[in-house]
């Protein structure tokens, strides 16, 4: 009897994974595998259903369990799968007596006797007022740990479907994080990233609505054991006074943040309905270096968003160097159903990838700018496997020799390879 989860997506994906493992293996449920999926993207579905099918075939014995963003917002779809024997809401994948109610139905009926409405098991996501803090002693394999301090969005950017996945914007009580950090720090963690779907808006609906910044301080301060603690993408313009002091001032805090910038040009941010222009994005990241010049950053932007013209298109890739950005997560647009972007006038498919890729490529440059200027630096090295790990920018490294995971050593970096930094 196993619980094997596959997860698409984002971090908090991967934190909720072990989640779902402890409650479903707790309520009884075996030999079984749960596809916890993504619904950023088109191609992000397409994948987890091509997944599904394949998990199919290589274990026929084996049911199927759909949860996450994508089984949220289109339920009857893979519900319709021959494959898929349960669609359970991302709210019910994290209670155990959605797991245990799974079971019984398992026992009670085979899936080819089950309709396929019967399978899902999905509420209204937007109806959820709070977030509890599951707790999770670490995840398996790997050598920092993630906690989730937020789940949800209150913003409606026209291309997203996540808060259609997600619920409207919650928040984990500050006392139950440090509880929950100190937690894992306890059990051997020296590496600890606070994640959620928009941790900046952390705090909205608690009381006193305290903020990101000041959760940090209060982790900082009470678990002085913690050696390294990183966050997961934040919008700029949700930055407050505490947070920036905590740039400033605490060196735990690593010196990597990934920014949720999306586009380089005004009028593509504005039909986007973002809430940040170009020259609020490029103010950000001039006054965090100024506070903390070894600062690495990060960043996703979209390609090819509907109207979005060459000259548009331009002010992208000059974003990569004019805010120094050194890891580029580039995403096609994709259409996503129900949002107001996928009614706009679109760019044409095959100009959206090559844009993506020329995105891509000007990303690849910058992170090999990157590697050279790192060699013959001494950096401290969070152990990830036995012969890799991660500096404090979130650089890859190779060590010179295996390590324990969960070390964290300090290294000359004498080269790279174009992928990755090699150790001395």
């Amino acid at each position: 009897m196993s619980v094997d989860v596959v997860t698409f997506g984002c971090r908090l994906n991967t934190y909720e994974s072990e989640v779902v493992r402890r409650e479903a293996e707790a309520a009884g449920v075996g030999d079984t595998v749960v596809v916890n999926t993504c619904a950023v993207t088109g191609e992000a579905v397409r994948q987890a259903r091509q997944a599904i099918r394949r998990l199919k075939r290589e274990r026929p014995g084996t049911r199927i369990v759909v949860t996450g963003c994508a089984a949220q917002t289109e339920p009857a779809s893979f519900a319709a799968m021959p494959e898929v024997d349960r669609v359970l809401g991302n709210a019910e994948k994290m209670r155990r007596e959605a797991w245990a109610a799974a079971r019984t139905a398992f026992d009670r009926a085979p899936s080819f006797g089950v309709e396929a409405e019967e399978k899902v098991v999905v509420d209204d996501i937007m109806a959820v007022k709070e977030t509890a803090l599951h707790l999770v002693d670490g995840i398996e394999g790997r050598a920092r740990a993630f906690v989730q301090v937020q789940n949800g969005c209150d913003h409606r950017c026209t291309f997203c479907i996540i808060p259609y996945g997600r619920g409207n914007s919650r928040s984990v009580p500050m006392g139950e994080v440090v509880a929950q950090v100190r937690r894992l720090v306890e059990n051997g963690y020296r590496e600890v990233v606070l994640t959620g779907v928009d941790i900046t808006s952390y705090g909205q609906g608690l009381p006193g609505a305290p903020r990101l910044g000041l959760l940090v301080k209060q982790i900082l301060r009470h678990v002085p054991e913690l050696a390294r603690l990183r966050l997961s993408s934040i919008d700029s313009v949700e930055a407050d006074r505490d947070l920036y002091d905590c740039v400033a001032g605490e060196p735990r805090l690593m010196p990597h943040l990934h920014l949720s910038l999306q586009h380089g040009d005004d009028l593509i941010l504005k039909r986007m309905k973002r809430r940040h222009s170009r020259g609020d994005a490029l103010r950000f990241v001039a006054q965090v270096r100024r506070l903390r010049p070894d600062v690495v950053f990060g960043g996703d932007i979209i390609a090819g968003f509907p109207t979005e013209t060459e000259a548009m298109f331009q002010g992208s890739l000059d974003l990569v160097e004019a805010c120094g950005l050194t890891f580029l997560h580039v995403f096609p647009f994709s259409p996503r159903p129900g949002t107001p972007a996928a009614r706009m006038p679109q760019v044409p498919r095959e100009a959206v990838k090559a844009r993506a890729q020329r995105l891509r490529a000007t990303g690849a440059a910058a992170f090999a700018r990157h590697l050279s200027a790192q060699v013959g630096a001494r950096r401290h090295v969070l152990v990830e496997t036995g012969a890799s790990g991660r500096t404090e920018h979130f650089t890859p490294v190779r060590l010179p020799a295996p390590v324990a995971p969960g070390e964290i050593l300090e290294l000359a970096i004498a080269a790279h390879d174009g992928r990755q930094l090699i150790a001395a």
